[in-house]
């Protein structure tokens, strides 16, 4: 860690990158990963997770508390999750209400985000090969098949709780597979997200070990596939972003429905519409003109994102 990362404005603003990473986990089609990429925090993230071996239990049983930080880049770590639960304890409601009244604008939004990140992962790819193509392609196709999967019903158990956070924490630190959009494939995105509004400890413990014992396993591998193979991990990423906008494109017609594990009609399958034919199907506004300003701004507040990403770190 360099003298700069000492400043009270760094940590705070690793504090607000935490904050942005956690308001996009929480909606289905969204991810955190995709906001540590663009804000140039991506591989340190995985780093520091990777650096959390079971041999750093040992030196901290041997008290040595200091070393262990450090390895494990204690400050960056705590910041940033603490970023990420505050965001998330504070913007769950939030968020529930715009899906539920203003679902066309929030999508319009994460949009443009991804659609720009897609330039901005995409051209770190530095030579374009049968391998990276083919990535690509597979990463693309994966992304697209996930965002069209029927979902499932897992019983709200504390040991399918766990093993839905052990895969959701994968898909959150991968850019464009959302951690939320899983745990909605798995029918337990609402269980989970009620847990979060109601501060329902016993099971967002549950949900939290499972986080970790998935994060700790996952990010080890894909810290080693950027660091060995990173042009081609780099375009499979890219190509899940674009087969994630599948999921969020703003205006689309509810196919069928489902009974969710609270006993309400979420929708089932989804097809998309063009804006000019959303009315026409759904009787409701598009509001295309509002979806299409907030798009925009995605484009532009990502920008400005990397830009701030690349000064701090010059």
């Amino acid at each position: 860690m360099n003298n700069s990362d000492n400043r009270p404005l760094a940590f705070f603003m690793v504090f607000l990158k935490g904050m942005a990473m956690g308001a996009a986990d929480v909606v289905p089609g969204v991810s955190g990963g995709t906001i540590a990429f663009i804000s140039g925090i991506y591989d340190r993230l995985l780093g520091a997770i990777a650096a959390c071996t079971p041999n750093k239990l040992i030196w901290l049983a041997r008290g040595r508390f200091r070393e262990t930080w450090q390895a494990i880049d204690g400050a960056f770590l705590f910041t940033l999750f603490a970023g990420i639960l505050t965001s998330i304890a504070s913007l769950a409601r939030l968020i529930s209400y715009l899906l539920d009244n203003h679902s066309e604008l929030l999508w319009s939004f994460f949009f443009g985000l991804i659609l720009v990140s897609v330039w901005l992962v995409g051209r770190q790819i530095y030579r374009w090969t049968a391998w990276t193509i083919g990535a690509f392609v597979l990463g693309a196709m994966f992304a697209y098949l996930i965002t069209v999967a029927v979902p499932l019903q897992w019983p709200a158990t504390p040991v399918m709780i766990f093993l839905a956070g052990a895969i959701a924490i994968c898909a959150m630190i991968l850019p464009g597979i959302s951690g939320s959009f899983i745990l909605l494939l798995l029918g337990l995105y609402a269980v989970v997200l009620e847990a979060v509004k109601d501060f329902n400890l016993s099971l967002i413990s549950v949900f939290a070990l499972g986080c970790v014992a998935g994060l700790l396993s996952f990010s080890r591998l894909l810290s080693w596939l950027l660091a060995h193979a990173r042009n081609i991990t780099l375009a499979f990423l890219t190509g899940l972003l674009v087969g994630s906008l599948n999921k969020v494109w703003p205006w689309k017609e509810v196919v069928s429905w489902r009974e969710n594990s609270q006993g309400e009609q979420v929708p089932l399958l989804e097809s998309n519409l063009w804006p000019q034919h959303y009315q026409a199907v759904t009787g409701e506004p598009a509001y295309w003109q509002g979806g299409l300003a907030l798009m925009l701004l995605a484009v532009v507040l990502v920008l400005l994102l990397e830009w701030w990403g690349n000064r701090a770190t010059n």
